[in-house]
């Protein structure tokens, strides 16, 4: 009986219902979607970093999570000293320059030190480096600037000489030779990050160890890349935590305020059929329970739409923006359904309160 009252309620008014569905749907999507993007970032940023295959890195003190933001004021001879360190094969110096035309970071990096600590490139097509405007592109950012070897591209205000295509997962997208980058924004004989390759894995730690003594790289920043995934969270990353609880209090709004208006219309519109409920003997908590199970229903209804629109809307950007990651987890679906459903109670909870409260005769003379 309750269900048929309840479905029969919410198909009494059709558009009122979707527009109150949709607006629960715009915030389940909003939390998924803005966790999903920062989540996404930083979990594929790690994983391109840990795909350069290096141990250790250093980087200048107190430096943050995000490279881009580290600068470039290590002298490029740290890197003779750390190749006279035990245990350590391979040292690649890399000056990282955030790139604000196309929101991306780019790597000046020595060819032969970056091979040797990477193990170097899969061309999928073109060649290596060969002169000092050339440019390497990996092959989701050729797919999305629709680029081919032999093409110019410009940054930084230099035009580059595309020489060829990368496969993705070595750190960046675009890479450029050291020594240009650095004439290029002034870091004559700077390097952003030093990436240290070991003899052997296991002689990590006591690299690092090593690397930490006073008269070396006491205060510097060293961390092992093995880990660096698990360091790229919200969690670490200042600010970016507080943003995504803000961002979520704003969709939790969105919600709060739909399914309240949704729900104080409704019984609004509904007073005298509250009335009759009551002549026939409905008490305070059979109105109560009848528009709080209406609204979990709408509620549900909107969550159905929030995950729908949040796999639309991520489709569409990364169609249109290939080198996006937005990483949408079963885990924050339901965690923002919990959000709608919380939402949606607390919306109703004034409305059904008024609605119980209404005198049987009084409803019934409601015009």
């Amino acid at each position: 009986m309750m269900g048929e009252f309840i479905a029969r309620n919410l198909l009494h008014r059709p558009m009122r219902t979707l527009i109150g569905a949709m607006g629960i749907g715009v915030e389940v999507a909003l939390v998924v979607l803005i966790v999903g993007l920062t989540s996404g970032l930083l979990s594929e940023t790690a994983k391109r970093i840990e795909g350069i295959g290096a141990d250790i890195m250093l980087q200048p003190r107190a430096s943050s999570y995000l490279l881009a933001f580290g600068g470039a004021p290590m002298p490029i001879k740290i890197g003779d000293k750390l190749k006279e360190m035990k245990y350590v094969r391979s040292v690649a110096p890399a000056l990282l320059q955030f790139n604000t035309s196309g929101v991306e970071v780019v790597y000046g990096i020595d060819p032969e030190s970056f091979r040797d600590v990477s193990g170097g490139f899969v061309f999928v097509s073109g060649h290596d480096f060969e002169g000092p405007d050339d440019i390497l592109v990996d092959d989701i950012a050729a797919k999305t600037k629709k680029v081919q070897p032999g093409d110019s591209f410009r940054i930084f205000d230099h035009d580059w000489h595309v020489a060829g295509i990368v496969e993705h997962g070595k750190g960046s997208r675009l890479f450029v030779p050291l020594a240009t980058l650095q004439e290029l924004v002034g870091a004559r004989e700077k390097a952003s990050v030093f990436f240290v390759k070991c003899t052997r894995p296991e002689h990590t730690n006591d690299v690092m160890e090593e690397m930490r003594r006073p008269e070396n790289f006491s205060g510097y920043t060293i961390r092992p890349l093995k880990d660096y995934l698990s360091l790229m969270t919200s969690t670490n990353i200042p600010g970016l935590e507080t943003f995504i609880n803000a961002m979520i209090l704003l969709a939790i709004s969105i919600g709060l305020l739909v399914i309240f208006l949704t729900m104080y219309t409704t019984v609004i519109e509904r007073t005298r059929d509250i009335g009759v409920l009551k002549s026939l003997g409905a008490d305070q908590w059979f109105v109560v329970r009848a528009l709080l199970s209406e609204s979990a229903a709408l509620c549900l209804f909107g969550v159905l739409i929030g995950i729908g629109l949040s796999y639309l809307v991520r489709a569409g950007f990364v169609w249109k923006f290939p080198t996006l990651t937005i990483l949408i987890t079963g885990g924050w679906i339901l965690r923002a359904t919990a959000i709608a459903l919380l939402g949606a109670l607390l919306g109703t909870t004034y409305p059904a309160w008024v609605a119980s409260r209404k005198d049987a005769v009084e409803a019934l003379a409601y015009d």
